[in-house]
């Protein structure tokens, strides 16, 4: 990834807003090495491009000489934050927030330079709070301040529980922005609301108030919704090469443009040659999104082979577009011709009907999507049908 020195581009290509955007270029043109906040909520373990989208931009700022910091929200995961999901998440354990964070971390350096990336536990400054700590933290803001976000707001309008824990999450959020000492707050549109906390209690605390960078958000495989986990319709960056590519190909044509916009350094005058071809009907549709899936994959890829093998960036990036030449020649064998796999897995059928004779097994119905999961060879019902979809999948009923 090479970053631009163009702030039009760094606060244009992917970004959906910039709080404030005037001092975001004063700063910029300042020469001032910035810090650069980015938190997560070890909630999940895993990554996807949604989440690239902003880790993209971080890098971005770290090749112009910027300090990422990175917050492991051991502390706010205990205590779950709904970002529009509109949903009290289940409080984790340490052992289970420890075992997230470490699977989260190497995805993160996948994409984020680890070198220029300053990692900090919450649990660092919160596991000294006392009682009066947080009462003092609390009394700076009012509950008619916390309703205001949108996702309490709707929840508390339709008579939806809101856990007092859940109202803490935007001010341990904010407090962690006075800790670091950011200058700068990333976030998806969805943290509009504790972006902007952050800002007003590091005014309160006789801080310069950080700035607020908010990517777009990355739409899912379906075409339809922003890309979740809990909707299927991700991408995650550690899959292997073949699924990355297959999941690609299955997005709508009139995803390929912002899919080449938000996760591919494809130069702006090239996009909008892309987006014209595509209006006027002058290219196939395939044609761009082989490159689109050759592109993601070899740059996964490519960040991989040279953290785990030690290889240089040269090799590690030849490996990469190799990987990405063998899952298209896949994809192409299986999906456009219909041809079998060089590797074929049976699953049988016991796995699903452990205690069913052979007869019972005749007349009873199989969950496809459910026995793959069962047999852990997806992670869940929609990646399987994803893939059932795509004729990667075929019954073959045998019994002995």
């Amino acid at each position: 990834m090479s970053a631009k020195l163009d702030t039009g581009y760094l606060l244009g290509r992917g970004v959906a807003e910039v709080i404030v955007r005037e001092e975001m270029e004063a700063l910029l043109r300042s020469g001032k090495k910035l810090r650069l906040k980015e938190g997560f909520d070890p909630s999940f373990p895993d990554i996807h491009l949604g989440h690239a989208v902003g880790l993209r931009k971080l890098r971005q700022f770290q090749e112009l000489g910027h300090q990422v910091v990175l917050i492991v929200g051991d502390w706010t995961a205990q205590i779950g934050d709904p970002s529009g999901a509109s949903v009290t998440r289940p409080m984790l354990t340490a052992e289970q927030v420890k075992t997230n964070a470490e699977t989260y971390m190497q995805q993160f350096f996948k994409i984020v330079d680890k070198k220029k990336t300053e990692v900090a536990w919450q649990s660092e400054w919160f596991g000294k709070f006392t009682l009066g700590d947080v009462i003092k933290l609390t009394s700076k803001f009012t509950v008619a301040q916390l309703l205001a976000r949108d996702d309490f707001n709707a929840r508390y309008t339709a008579g939806r529980p809101i856990a007092v824990t859940e109202l803490l999450y935007p001010l341990l959020q904010a407090y962690d922005s006075v800790m670091v000492k950011a200058d700068v707050e990333f976030g998806g549109t969805d943290q509009k609301f504790n972006l902007l906390l952050g800002r007003e209690l590091q005014t309160m605390m006789g801080q310069t108030p950080q700035q607020c960078l908010m990517t777009r958000l990355l739409v899912g495989t379906d075409g339809t919704h922003k890309m979740s986990k809990s909707l299927g319709n991700y991408i995650g960056v550690a899959e292997p090469p073949d699924e990355i590519y297959g999941k690609v190909m299955s997005i709508p044509d009139s995803l390929i443009v912002d899919y080449f916009e938000l996760l591919t350094d494809i130069p702006d005058e090239e996009l909008k040659k892309f987006r014209q071809e595509l209006d006027n009907e002058n290219i196939n549709p395939m044609i761009l999104k082989k490159r689109l899936a050759r592109e993601i994959v070899t740059q996964l890829h490519s960040q991989k082979t040279a953290t785990e093998a030690g290889e240089t960036a040269n090799a590690a990036r030849l490996a990469a577009e190799e990987a990405a030449r063998k899952a298209e020649a896949q994809f192409e064998r299986v999906v456009q011709k219909g041809e079998i796999p060089e590797e074929i897995e049976y699953l049988p059928l016991n796995l699903y009907f452990k205690d069913l004779s052979p007869e019972q097994m005749e007349f009873t119905s199989v969950d496809i999507s459910k026995l793959l999961v069962v047999a852990k060879k997806v992670k869940s019902r929609g990646e399987a049908n994803r893939l059932i979809e795509q004729g990667a999948v075929s019954i073959d009923v045998r019994f002995s």
